[in-house]
């Protein structure tokens, strides 16, 4: 397509070819949509299992399309649940449960995980790990981002306006509600839309992501109970 894949102008090297936050902000909105329609608006439940920027394509207007369905699989909508032999996707997008079996089975969560680190990579207009990274703190940049949303009013973030600057507070916490360890504990992609379109106060701030499986059980029931308390604002905002 026209404007070729969605890496080439959110991981630009000059800023002059970086997109601007609203354009990011609705590019995300079409692939959360796309998302969804995969998940539910078809027959079948088509899980695409290899969500990242450089399958995100752009025309000449920038409208997108969701591309390479080369993992994908199709289930029945009635499975909560679907069996895998192999992990696929690709490595710093795939969801734990594709590894770590004993967290929970494998589902359109893995869609929303991969979603969730494709939109941190959107907000913060840089791959996710950077080795090169100004301080040894920012290579990972969820974790990063995580303390800066939840201990200041805004992100730091450079040549950025106001205005823009709430849109990137929305998608990183939305974001992080996606990247959660437990595929339970992250929302199904119509309520990763609401909480893009909606408004930023209705969203709560999730649990700090974790990237392996902790060594005391997390609270389920809180996790569960401030994931029930967003869908609920989400659903009447």
């Amino acid at each position: 397509m026209t404007n070729g894949s969605l890496d080439k102008h959110i991981f630009a090297e000059e800023a002059d070819k970086f997109l601007d936050y609203m354009k990011i902000y609705e590019i995300a909105l079409g692939v959360a949509r796309g998302i969804g329609y995969l998940h539910r608006g078809c027959g079948m439940q088509i899980l695409h299992f290899d969500i990242k920027p450089h399958n995100i394509l752009l025309d000449k207007n920038f409208t997108l399309k969701v591309s390479d369905f080369g993992l994908a699989k199709l289930y029945p909508t009635d499975h909560s649940i679907v069996s895998m032999t192999i992990a696929r996707g690709t490595l710093g997008y795939m969801a734990p449960e594709l590894f770590y079996k004993n967290i929970g089975g494998v589902s359109y969560k893995a869609d929303v995980y991969s979603f969730g680190m494709l939109l941190m990579e959107m907000a913060g207009r840089r791959k996710n790990i950077n080795a090169n990274a100004e301080h040894s703190s920012q290579i990972y940049f969820p974790l990063w981002v995580y303390d800066q949303v939840n201990e200041k009013e805004s992100v730091e973030m450079e040549e950025v306006v106001e205005e823009e600057r709430a849109v990137i507070k929305k998608m990183i916490i939305v974001a992080l509600w996606c990247i959660q360890f437990y595929p339970d504990h992250r929302p199904p992609m119509n309520k990763v839309l609401e909480m893009l379109e909606g408004d930023i106060g209705n969203i709560q701030m999730p649990p700090k992501p974790l990237f392996y499986p902790p060594d005391e059980p997390i609270d389920d029931d809180k996790a569960e109970m401030e994931l029930e308390t967003f869908s609920t604002s989400a659903g009447a905002s």
